[in-house]
């Protein structure tokens, strides 16, 4: 496997795993603030980001490569708002496209094109992944300060997350 396509690879590896830790911490704070609903959507995703670690580990070890396992990343553990945690979640998916977008550039700048094609997946899931905050931050605009709103919010968040197959 081509060296530098294999750190940036690893790269990617320590981003996914950040993102379910991230993920992980928002849940667990969620759950302790009520949020039931947004607690199990969040442990979902967390879980997913896990999967999408190793997905990685897996194809650079396939590949010849050393996938390297990351070192326990502790993230924040209490958060302002559901708001903020929808936001930073936004601004951190931007990131996870832009990490993705230089590894499509550097695997044609190499002509990897066995990562390449492995690495659209990820090009299409971070599309999703965006277009999700996106569209969750627009709902938590419209509701603004009402609690009530906030109320229905959560539980749609369970409904969506229970529709998805994520039972958590």
């Amino acid at each position: 496997m081509n060296k530098k396509i294999e750190k940036l690879l690893n790269d990617q590896i320590e981003k996914e795993y950040s993102s379910s830790q991230l993920y992980l911490s928002m849940a667990s704070w969620s759950e302790n603030q009520g949020f039931n609903g947004t607690a199990s959507f969040l442990y979902a995703h967390s879980d997913e980001e896990r999967e999408h670690m190793l997905k990685l580990v897996k194809f650079i070890n396939e590949r010849g490569g050393k996938a390297v396992i990351p070192a326990i990343y502790k993230p924040d553990v209490s958060f302002d708002s559901i708001e903020l945690i929808f936001q930073a979640i936004l601004d951190h998916e931007v990131k996870v496209t832009e990490s993705i977008n230089n590894i499509v550039d550097a695997c044609l700048s190499e002509k990897d094109y066995t990562t390449h094609n492995f690495i659209q997946w990820y090009v299409s899931e971070q599309l999703e992944e965006e277009a999700l905050a996106r569209n969750i931050m627009d709902k938590l605009k419209l509701i603004g300060k009402d609690k009530g709103g906030l109320y229905l919010f959560d539980r749609d968040m369970e409904s969506a997350n229970i529709a998805a197959g994520n039972p958590n």
